[in-house]
């Protein structure tokens, strides 16, 4: 059974690996994994995880079980929208998947930020799994980004909203 707490200093390593092996699992298909190893090269390392976990205005969690870290969620209030919180990440160990230990993490995410009316997220438009995932929490389409993730990243999202309530 695994519990969801803060992350630390020390998970970072973990959590780079369960990235690498769950972007791995999930867009080698799509990108290449060549190019899903540059991504997560750039994104996923201890020192960009470690940036994240400083990061004022956000909630940087994990699904732990005693014995390793199943998922990990990075969600932060957006930049010039105080009412919005911008989901980043939600992973989880590509075995683990189904078993709800997603949807654990996004309900201590979503409760982290009390000024946020809505949060935002971008997803591929080919991850079904994660957009039935997504819709299933309440989230809808509200636009599309050819650059996801970065500025000119060439990847192309799907933009979801969900109204929070508390």
């Amino acid at each position: 059974m695994f519990f969801i707490r803060t992350a630390s200093e020390g998970d970072l390593k973990a959590v780079s690996a369960l990235l690498g092996r769950s972007w791995h699992a999930t867009y080698d298909a799509l990108y290449g994994a060549d190019k899903v190893s540059e991504i997560t090269a750039a994104w996923h390392s201890v020192a960009a995880l470690s940036a994240r976990l400083k990061r004022p205005d956000s909630e940087f969690v994990v699904a732990d079980d005693g014995k390793a870290i199943g998922g990990m969620a990075y969600a932060a209030m957006a930049e010039g929208e105080s009412d919005v919180a911008i989901l980043h990440m939600i992973y989880v160990e590509p075995g683990l998947t189904g078993q709800g230990v997603g949807r654990d993490l996004f309900a201590e995410v979503e409760t982290c930020f009390p000024s946020a009316q809505r949060m935002r997220l971008d997803v591929e438009p080919k991850n079904e799994r994660a957009i039935a995932f997504y819709t299933g929490l309440g989230f809808a389409e509200v636009g599309r980004t050819k650059n996801c993730g970065s500025q000119n990243s060439g990847i192309p999202a799907l933009i979801l909203e969900k109204t929070l309530s508390f």
